[in-house]
């Protein structure tokens, strides 16, 4: 079985139950958790490809590649498949904010805490 045959196998072991996977992003290092996204095939593919996250936007209906205008890149570290087979958890050094609204984070919005009470 030729390396493109067993990527593609890889892949789409993922996309059984959905077209779009849920990829939650952490930071290599930290762990913090930086965002959420989804991918489509294509865009699982050329995030093997390249080394950095690629996603389907589901507002444009496109792919992107996550730092491509804002420099804010996304390099890989590690990948890892939840027990499912339906979600994906990345591992990446991120370059810059991982929010479109400049947080480091996409999780800057606390909505409750235990006080201890």
């Amino acid at each position: 079985m030729t390396e493109n045959v067993k990527q593609k196998a890889l892949i789409e072991q993922f996309f059984q139950k959905s077209d779009l996977l849920p990829v939650i992003v952490q930071e290599y290092g930290t762990n913090r958790v930086l965002m959420l996204a989804y991918m489509n095939r294509d865009s699982f593919q050329k995030t093997l490809e390249t080394g950095y996250t690629w996603f389907y936007s589901r507002s444009r209906k496109e792919l992107w590649n996550k730092g491509a205008t804002s420099g804010h890149y996304q390099k890989i570290r590690q990948i890892y498949g939840d027990c499912d087979s339906d979600t994906l958890l990345v591992l990446a050094e991120q370059t810059g904010a991982a929010c479109h609204t400049g947080h480091h984070s996409c999780f800057f919005n606390e909505i409750w805490r235990d006080t201890g009470d």
